[in-house]
């Protein structure tokens, strides 16, 4: 059993590419690590969905090339110097750890080269493939070098609470008054004995994903709430870019909790989109068609569905993709066959869903938030690579990179002895429990997540106005209000847990989407 305090050198909480590959990279260099994920599992989050494939490159691209496709997508309101980081070093990043630490099976082609595709938003064919399961694929490999690795210590079922943070948790003055605030772990609960415990840590690597599931219709998993922004945004760290949320094009329409994903590669091989009169609208929108960044696809798509009155618009693979869909896209087509549609038959009914957050916890190059000791990679960083859209499959790439660059900075900050104190540590109280016995009731928790996600898809989604931005701030912040009580009257358990940070999410989101007057990439303001 797992003591309810414990000391690690590097927590890192979450288990996708970036946190993965941070634990696996910091283990190698020989430091204990431990790893968090909230499910039985280490593959409950979005990368293990990731269908397209991950951006590497190829005998007709260069960085520069990539470097301006990635700020075409993103309305050139990205940070330039993570966009050269990511073009330079992202394909080292992925030989040394997908090629070789891990050996991730690619596919090639029939000459034993790469097999290389294009998306929406691409000068070059530069993206690698496992058919349409790549982030499984990669997901795979990761874990089976991760669950393996001596130096890893993993505790399932473990849910953040509250990130530690010296100005908020020191019981002494002398770590209150510094001037430099400092996270030493975090408040973690466990579902396997439904008590909170205590992590210290010298480094905290903040890998919990995104925040998809705030939204009605989205295409994330359970776990992406935005957790990590909410407890980053609550201990004194810097969040940016909040607003710009990516909805993607094209999800299969189908009633489920979380949409199934079209991929962006089915459109890259040929697929075209159609109205319900048959009519191929993009030419009305944007002179690449469908393989316009996904904000424009995806406004595109709403707008038609306005004019038509209908549900979807379709996706037709069948008659322009000159490859075997069952084989080239396996899951996919299992899984429209499931809901009655065969692709390699008929069009797609597809709509757009919540797919990714642009922005969230301000990092620089190495990984580092504005909180000392704190590190945050993949979807829930802003390193600022995507700017105000991001370009289709980077988000695998800067996960992987910005994973295998906290790790390095956190080694060499260990050579410098920048580790807890004895003293620092024994200031940081344990969690106090209220002694409460009342336990959540399921319906005022299921009716309070029906309010966050019908408020976030019809007053913050894909097209906003300031009234109804307004609105949104509104009920969120009274919701915000009614939670800090409601918190604080039951037992803790994940399910409290889980709507606070949801809650406190998209009020955040909110907040930053009300602020930003400009009319740019995914934060369109329709008035």
């Amino acid at each position: 059993m797992t003591p309810s305090r414990m000391k690690t050198e590097v927590l890192v909480i979450g288990s996708g590419i970036a946190g993965c590959t941070a634990a696996l990279c910091l283990a190698d260099k020989g430091h204990e690590v431990t790893l968090l994920s909230s499910g039985t599992s280490l593959d409950n989050g979005n990368t293990a969905l990731a269908q397209g494939g991950i951006v590497y490159t190829s005998a007709e691209d260069s960085p520069e090339k990539l470097a301006k496709d990635i700020t075409t997508a993103g309305w050139e309101y990205n940070y330039d110097p993570a966009v050269r980081f990511l073009c330079e070093e992202g394909p080292r990043a992925v030989e040394k750890i997908l090629f070789e630490r891990v050996q991730v099976p690619f596919d090639h082609t029939k000459d034993g080269g790469w097999y290389l595709t294009k998306e929406g938003g691409h000068a070059v064919h530069r993206i690698l493939t496992c058919a349409d399961y790549t982030g499984r694929a990669i997901q795979d490999s990761l874990v089976k070098a991760v669950t393996t690795h001596p130096n890893i210590r993993i505790l399932y079922q473990r849910t953040a609470i509250d990130l530690l943070a010296t100005r908020h948790h020191s019981t002494k003055l002398e770590f209150r008054y510094q001037l430099t605030n400092q996270c030493v772990g975090a408040y973690v609960f466990n579902s396997e004995t439904n008590e909170p415990n205590t992590i210290l840590a010298d480094f905290t690597v903040l890998c919990t994903g995104g925040l998809g599931q705030i939204f009605l219709h989205t295409t994330n998993t359970s776990s992406s709430i935005g957790s990590g922004m909410a407890m980053a945004h609550r201990a004194g760290a810097t969040v940016m870019n909040l607003e710009y949320i990516q909805f993607h094009p094209t999800a299969l329409f189908h009633r489920a909790d979380r949409k199934f994903l079209i991929s962006e590669a089915v459109r890259g091989e040929g697929a075209r989109l159609f109205n319900v009169k048959g009519e191929r609208f993009m030419s009305r929108y944007d002179e690449r068609m469908e393989l316009a960044p996904r904000d424009i696809v995806t406004r595109a798509i709403v707008d038609e569905l306005l004019k038509t009155g209908e549900d979807c618009v379709f996706l037709d693979a069948a008659n322009y993709v000159d490859q075997n869909l069952r084989k080239r896209f396996p899951t996919i087509y299992k899984k429209c066959k499931e809901s009655g549609v065969d692709m390699a038959k008929d069009p797609i009914p597809v709509v757009p869903a919540a797919h990714y957050s642009c922005g969230g916890v301000l990092v620089d190059k190495r990984g580092r938030s504005t909180l000392d000791g704190l590190y945050a990679a993949g979807e829930v960083a802003c390193t600022g690579l995507h700017g105000a859209n991001r370009l289709a499959s980077t988000s695998l790439l800067e996960g992987l990179l910005w994973g295998v660059s906290a790790a390095e900075d956190i080694h060499d900050r260990y050579e410098d002895s920048c580790v807890l104190s004895q003293r620092l540590q024994d200031s940081i109280a344990d969690w106090i429990t209220s002694g409460k016995t009342e336990m959540e009731d399921p319906a005022l928790i299921n009716q309070d997540w029906a309010t966050i996600r019908s408020t976030m898809w019809n007053y913050m989604g894909i097209m906003r106005t300031t009234p109804r931005l307004e609105r949104a701030f509104e009920d969120l912040r009274n919701l915000n209000k009614r939670l800090h009580s409601f918190y604080k009257s039951i037992r803790i358990c994940k399910e409290s847990v889980d709507l606070f940070h949801g809650c406190q999410t998209a009020y955040i989101v909110t907040t930053a989407a009300l602020r930003n007057k400009t009319n740019r990439g995914c934060h369109f303001r329709k008035d």
